[in-house]
């Protein structure tokens, strides 16, 4: 028997409990993989009331009992009582519960009790003041895993992959952080990851430009005369299928996205921007260049709407399936195909 995917908790005051409750809940008609989830059961139980679901929250001792809970009650594999929760409230106090589960759920993907990694949204702003120093997820995943290089982060959704070169920083930190050497480590952690995750047998990628019209021969900048074209020369020595630096406002158009698989973006809100525009509700954050799968829903923790019983959990959804059909693929269960 498949082992379940493992969910976080995320930020108890956020929308989490919410759409995993709605995932578990509306799983015949989504299609939503078994999944255990790292939480307080009493609290997730107390939140389906309180939204109007009817769904029950069952502890269970061991991730294997998982599967045969999860046709009935959702799963929950306690990482102990939380303090009192007040939806759309986030404290500081919660912060060593929600890093609890986070280090729970890796180390059950590393012992291979759990299939993959999904992860809900959590504060980072709150997780600081607690003592977190990490930017996000992604950076933390790659500290646990002892990880010698950095991960990539990419965005997913049915009709586009986009894959950031550098990620939580500040716009004008981002433009000074760029290197030929970043762009070409993501585009070889992508390429490998198209793949053995994704299934495409021969990966092209498309390098965005960072300036107005891909810098105008260097009349808008030298960036891609300096930075991105060698960066793309190095990856076509590898052997990958590159092209670029395309402009970036041609890049993500209807046919131009057939002709690539992923796009390397320069910045966070050139490659999220639109993805987000294409299919916010589908949107999956993956972290590539870790031992395990980990996906997230491309989303924050929504707090003006925790507890109304009004959160969509359609990206959650679309994260946990990824990880199901990714990590099937690295345990063999999926061929290798094209696009």
């Amino acid at each position: 028997m498949r082992a379940p995917l493992a969910l976080t908790m995320g930020d108890p005051a956020g929308i989490g409990g919410e759409i995993a409750l709605k995932a578990w809940s509306e799983r015949a008609a989504r299609g939503t993989p078994c999944f255990l989830l790292l939480d307080d059961p009493d609290r997730v139980t107390a939140l389906a009331h309180r939204i109007g679901i009817a769904a029950e929250a069952r502890a269970i001792a061991a991730p294997g009992e998982a599967a045969d809970a999860f046709a009935y009650v959702l799963p929950v594999l306690p990482i102990g009582m939380l303090p009192a929760v007040v939806p759309g409230r986030p404290e500081a106090r919660h912060a060593r519960a929600v890093i609890a589960a986070i280090d729970r759920g890796i180390d059950l993907v590393l012992a291979g009790a759990a299939a993959a990694l999904v992860t809900n949204p959590i504060h980072k702003h709150n997780l600081h003041e607690a003592g977190f120093t990490h930017p996000g997820h992604t950076e933390y995943l790659a500290e646990r895993t002892g990880l010698a290089t950095a991960p990539v982060m990419m965005l997913a959704c049915p009709e586009l992959r986009v894959v950031p070169v550098t990620i939580h920083v500040g716009l004008a930190e981002a433009l000074s952080a760029l290197t030929s050497a970043a762009i070409v480590h993501c585009g070889r952690v992508t390429g490998a990851a198209l793949r053995r995750d994704f299934g495409v047998a021969e990966p092209r990628l498309a390098v965005a430009a960072l300036n107005p019209h891909a810098g105008e021969q260097g009349l808008m900048g030298c960036e891609e005369i300096e930075l991105i074209a060698p960066a793309i020369a190095a990856l076509r020595r590898e052997g990958w299928s590159v092209s670029g630096p395309h402009p970036a406002d041609t890049l993500f158009h209807t046919a131009a996205r057939r002709a690539y698989d992923a796009a390397i973006c320069m910045y966070h809100d050139q490659a999220l921007i639109p993805l987000k525009t294409i299919d916010f509700e589908r949107g999956v954050n993956v972290t590539l260049g870790l031992p395990f799968v980990r996906t997230s829903p491309d989303h924050g923790t929504a707090y003006d709407i925790a507890g109304s019983g009004r959160a969509n959990p359609a990206s959650l959804v679309a994260a946990l399936k990824l990880a199901a059909e990714m990590a099937a693929r690295r345990a063999g269960g999926a061929s290798g195909e094209r696009g």
